[in-house]
């Protein structure tokens, strides 16, 4: 079993609950499934109402502490989000058995692996404390940071097990690049956080006034709170950090390689992210625009946890070939990643 074309895939199926989830969000869908791991107490959810007992509400809405509706269509979009949720917890288990023949040849991958599977467990625990605590902000942003998380253990694992990069450029003024892109990404998940707040605080609006209303949705929830101006503001700041750290690469690297390609993709998806908020805040909040707006943003991560690996490549891959302008310009200069 190839190890690292298995993390690449594992990486994709938890983006793929990343989106998921961002789909539950945006519909409505978080308690479409009032119990965990069962749905209505089935493990295959009912496809109508009258497959449920008379007094459905009165049983579940009890668990609860609240009135339960059932909707097959909220149902089952929840309920497919948590079996692509099991998807990813078996590809991170899968992964972390791979990583065992990494043992004598670099213990940190199996531990990682093994990380990446106890983090597993642990958001899915997670998974059923939002369902009964009916989507308390906290584990609703506990849980996003998770995610965060396990996407960076795995990337991490998975550039480990790489023994050779090339067309890495030979960087000069590291310390200095490594704080601005350092901080970068601290700055990128508070600003996914504090999106979730926003997302909370949509969610407060929507409770009173309903999903009919989607166009007051914005308008209500700025005026709640500070949350969406700090959401919104906070965006320039984390962009010009971004455009702070393409500059300054610029300057420090002598031709195009992986790090420029990866700075520059950073800078693109950052301003595609956004564009998609500036879109959600004119246009009532796109139903279809939010888990795009979610994903995007766990990608952005990616891409720049994967440029942070990079910059300090020789911690974490065993070899490196560096690209300088005498070896760019050789004809010995045409790999790109071996094993």
């Amino acid at each position: 079993m190839n190890y690292r074309k298995l993390g690449i895939a594992t990486i994709i199926v938890v983006y793929l609950v990343v989106v998921a989830g961002g789909v539950v969000r945006s519909t409505g869908a978080g308690m479409g499934c009032p119990d965990w791991p069962r749905c209505f107490g089935s493990w295959v959810p009912p496809t109508d109402i009258s497959q449920l007992p008379a007094n459905y509400q009165e049983i579940f809405g009890a668990k609860l502490k609240g009135e339960v509706l059932f909707n097959p269509v909220k149902t089952w979009t929840e309920y497919v989000n948590r079996l692509v949720g099991v998807l990813a917890g078996i590809f991170v288990f899968a992964t972390f058995i791979a990583s065992l023949k990494y043992w004598k040849r670099d213990k940190t991958i199996v531990g990682l692996s093994f990380l990446s599977f106890l983090l597993m467990g642990f958001q899915g625990w997670l998974g059923a404390k939002v369902v009964s605590t009916e989507l308390k902000p906290l584990m609703v942003t506990l849980h996003m940071l998770v995610a965060i998380i396990i996407v960076f253990v795995l990337i991490y694992a998975v550039a480990r097990a790489y023994s050779e990069v090339s067309e890495v450029e030979k960087v000069t003024h590291k310390p200095k690049l490594n704080f601005i892109l350092a901080t970068a990404i601290i700055l990128s998940v508070v600003q996914i956080l504090l999106g979730t707040q926003v997302r909370e605080a949509i969610d407060e609006v929507i409770f009173r006034i309903g999903y009919d209303n989607r166009d007051q949705w914005i308008e209500q929830a700025s005026q709640s709170g500070l949350w969406f101006y700090v959401h919104r503001s906070f965006s320039l700041i984390v962009f010009g950090f971004h455009i702070w750290f393409i500059r300054s690469l610029m300057k420090n690297t002598s031709h195009n390689g992986l790090l420029r390609s990866y700075g520059k993709a950073m800078l693109t998806l950052v301003g595609v992210e956004i564009l998609t908020g500036v879109i959600m805040a004119y246009f009532s909040i796109p139903a279809y625009l939010q888990p795009v707006h979610l994903t995007l943003s766990i990608i952005m991560l990616g891409v720049q946890f994967v440029a942070f690996l990079l910059l300090n490549a020789e911690n974490v891959f065993g070899r490196i070939n560096r690209v300088d302008a005498e070896a760019f310009a050789t004809p010995l200069h045409t790999s790109n990643v071996r094993n």
